[in-house]
């Protein structure tokens, strides 16, 4: 059944990283979908979990790093499953992967995905999880022990899982991401993901033989050593979400911690980067 929303139209220069530090804060706040454009970013709440002063603890919105500009109004009911199956598009990765809807078409690739995404980040279309998948396609997965950061629709365990990784783990912060998350496991029949609400602090003790971390760029400089403690001797590190214009702040800071560099792509400026431990 549809809800009513009230939608709020965000204009922001920078747009990035802006945007990406919007939506973490709006999510915090009960804002349950977005659709970024190229000026910033539209945010939609139920109207039953809205109130006037519903951004007084957005913290980008007060700062001098950012101009910000933003309209909001009620619209109309809106089903966002109607949404998805006007908008979104199948993704195919290197003629190898095909991530899909369930209302798509199945294909004939080796690797299929079934993801219902309802707003949640990681379906394929964004650079970042596109490059993060080509990574997991390239890689050998066999037996291996999986660390999904920041999981999303869980769209990359589930692919990790297609490829012979044994048990892993998927973690996000968003209660929406991980609600999806289970949702798309289930879907795609997987059997080794366990997921988990909440951010790095859960990976104290653990251990796994390789790290997909598909974040923002202060994310991933603030948990990398918490990272690189929870990887197994010659443990391999993925990771996404920042600029070409950061991949060197990246390199330095694990090239610290005894993370070597392998190799990164690039798409339209947003880069994806491959470490292993020593």
């Amino acid at each position: 059944m549809a809800n009513t929303y009230i939608e709020y139209s965000f204009k922001i220069k920078p747009s990035q990283p802006g945007t990406e530090i919007l939506i973490a804060e709006l999510g915090y706040v009960g804002f349950e979908s977005f659709v970024e454009n190229e000026e910033g970013v539209s945010a939609y709440i139920q109207k039953k979990e809205w109130h006037p002063g519903i951004l007084e603890d957005i913290d980008i919105l007060k700062s001098a790093e950012f101009k910000i500009e933003y309209s909001y109004s009620e619209i109309e009911q809106v089903n966002w499953n109607e949404e998805w199956e006007r908008n979104f598009t199948p993704i195919e990765v290197d003629g190898k992967c095909l991530v899909r809807a369930p209302f798509h078409e199945a294909g004939n690739l080796d690797y299929e995905i079934v993801i219902m995404p309802k707003m949640s980040f990681g379906t394929g279309h964004h650079e970042t999880t596109f490059m993060m998948l080509q990574y997991i396609l390239e890689n050998d997965f066999q037996e291996k022990t999986v660390l999904d950061m920041g999981c999303g629709t869980g769209v990359l365990a589930i692919l990790a899982e297609m490829r012979g990784a044994k048990k892993l783990d998927a973690i996000d912060i968003d209660e929406w991401c991980y609600e999806n998350s289970l949702e798309n496991i289930k879907a795609n029949t997987c059997e080794n993901i366990s997921v988990f609400q909440g951010d790095a602090t859960l990976l104290g003790g653990k251990k796994y033989d390789v790290i997909i971390a598909n974040i923002n760029r202060n994310i991933l400089l603030q948990d990398m050593e918490v990272y690189k403690n929870s990887l197994n001797s010659k443990g391999e590190l993925y990771v996404s979400g920042f600029y070409i214009e950061d991949l060197p702040i990246i390199r330095e800071t694990c090239n610290n911690l005894g993370l070597t560099f392998v190799d990164n792509k690039e798409r339209n400026r947003w880069v994806a980067a491959k470490f292993v431990a020593g």
